[in-house]
């Protein structure tokens, strides 16, 4: 019987076959001679990546702003028209959901990566409803590139969003708490392998429509009492692909022509928060996208070593939107004092926030999942008028100390907080401009923070304009 492996000898050199493939043995002294790809490079250029750090609206859109004005790319990596960043600029205040917030920078690109699911209307109704604000957005289309590889949303997805959230209410009393934006249902459609892409709505138009009808069916059989236009739809679609073509383009090569070519900036944004990634979140209380850090490499195809400074966006007290556990919650006077001063309302739903104090638990759990380099501490002028502020420092169930974050939601809701009380400042923050100039309170605060989470502070956020962000170094 014959052997897989055979043994030659070849002009003096030994060779080894496997299967057919003949392995060549290297003289000793070609050893010595360096090949150059061997040689361990350092990436031309990395990507700076924001993050929210606890359940969103936790003022990213203040730090991409302040970041993108010396930009040259800023990316969105995942999530839709569900994230809502707010940025004042000049006293104008634009509102954001799917177009990156440095758009208003007219010399960054803006790029919309693969993992970022794509509402064609709402992106240029968006689009038009800030261009009547200010002028910020004037020419926003010559500076956005979209990924060809972007999954689309459709009007059949957002009412489906909605009928699957009225299912939960009747069937088990209870919601998600989703903005109804399509943005689950979308992801589904990608994961079932039966949704549709920028490249797809670009390309022959008829294929494209063939798609389309069996995707609204399929979700028609599902939901029989589904209002669908398909014709309707399809009649905009066409409208819109024209619109969208100069704006596509492969992602994956943008961005690799972008990290290794002449030097960059390259700035990332990310939606959501860590406590709603599908994965690391409050499950099932979630989005349905990565919006930690390893959602910047999937979802703009972007190597890992390639990832450089990661600024986690902390507010300086708690806020979520809509069910889910909350330990930290302040259904009460302070709750009420934090909502109205910190005008905690939704971007997208316009929904009241629930307020608490700053949970470093949680805190601490997202800086485990993401590395952060630094931190930004937002919205620290809220707390001015509390004589005593309290923090979240460990978890407990049954008297007992929990050793780490709960993945169960049923233990979550039943933890009991332990607080560290510290002082207030009572005086206004607003107007300091440096860390010196802030109360010895106010400083003592953001260094408890500091010390607890082994991470520093390099911006401390006192108001709403990016000029109200002070750099600690």
């Amino acid at each position: 019987m014959a052997s897989d492996s055979t043994m030659d000898n070849v002009n003096g050199r030994e060779t080894v076959s496997l299967n057919g493939e003949p392995i060549v043995k290297r003289p000793r002294e070609s050893v010595s001679q360096e090949c150059p790809l061997r040689v361990p490079k350092e990436p031309q250029n990395k990507v700076t990546v924001v993050l929210g750090a606890q359940w969103g609206d936790e003022g990213k859109g203040k730090v991409v702003d302040l970041l993108a004005m010396d930009a040259d790319i800023v990316c969105r990596c995942q999530g839709g028209n569900n994230a809502g960043h707010t940025v004042v600029v000049d006293s104008v205040e634009y509102d954001f959901h799917l177009l990156p917030s440095g758009v208003l920078n007219k010399k960054a690109v803006s790029f919309i990566g693969n993992g970022v699911v794509i509402h064609l209307p709402g992106l240029f109704e968006e689009a038009e409803k800030n261009l009547q604000k200010g002028k910020g957005l004037q020419g926003w289309e010559e500076r956005l590139k979209i990924s060809d590889r972007a999954h689309l949303v459709f009007n059949f997805h957002q009412a489906v969003d909605g009928i699957q959230e009225q299912q939960r209410q009747q069937q088990e009393g209870k919601n998600l708490g989703t903005t109804k934006k399509g943005i689950g249902p979308a992801y589904s459609s990608k994961a079932a392998r039966n949704g549709l892409r920028v490249c797809d709505l670009v390309s022959d138009f008829k294929v494209f429509e063939e798609k389309f009808r069996m995707l609204a069916e399929h979700f028609l059989t599902m939901y029989p009492k589904l209002n669908v236009d398909v014709d309707r739809e399809l009649e905009q679609l066409k409208g819109l692909a024209e619109r969208l073509r100069p704006l596509v383009t492969d992602g994956v090569y943008f961005m690799h022509r972008a990290l290794t070519g002449p030097s960059k900036k390259i700035l990332v944004e990310g939606a959501n928060a860590a406590l709603l990634d599908i994965d690391f979140g409050t499950y099932p209380f979630v989005t349905s996208s990565n919006c930690t850090v390893g959602g910047v490499c999937t979802g703009l195809g972007v190597p890992p070593s390639y990832v450089g400074r990661v600024y986690g966006v902390v507010k300086a007290y708690t806020t979520r939107v809509g069910v889910g556990a909350f330990p930290t919650e302040q259904d009460n006077e302070t709750g009420e004092l934090l909502q109205s001063r910190g005008r905690e309302f939704g971007v997208t739903t316009g929904r009241k926030r629930r307020c608490g104090w700053l949970d470093l638990i949680l805190v601490r759990y997202a800086h485990m999942v993401n590395g952060f380099s630094a931190i930004a501490l937002t919205k620290l002028d809220i707390l001015d008028t509390l004589p005593e502020i309290k923090v979240g420092v460990a978890y407990k169930v049954d008297g007992k100390s929990l050793p780490s974050f709960p993945a169960n939601m049923d233990v979550l809701t039943r933890v009991s907080v332990d607080y560290e009380t510290l002082p207030g400042w009572c005086c206004n923050t607003e107007a300091a401009r440096s860390f010196e100039e802030l109360p010895s309170q106010a400083q003592s605060y953001i260094r408890f923070i500091e010390d607890f989470l082994q991470v520093p502070v390099k911006w401390v956020g006192v108001g709403k304009s990016r000029e109200s962000m002070i750099k600690l170094f």
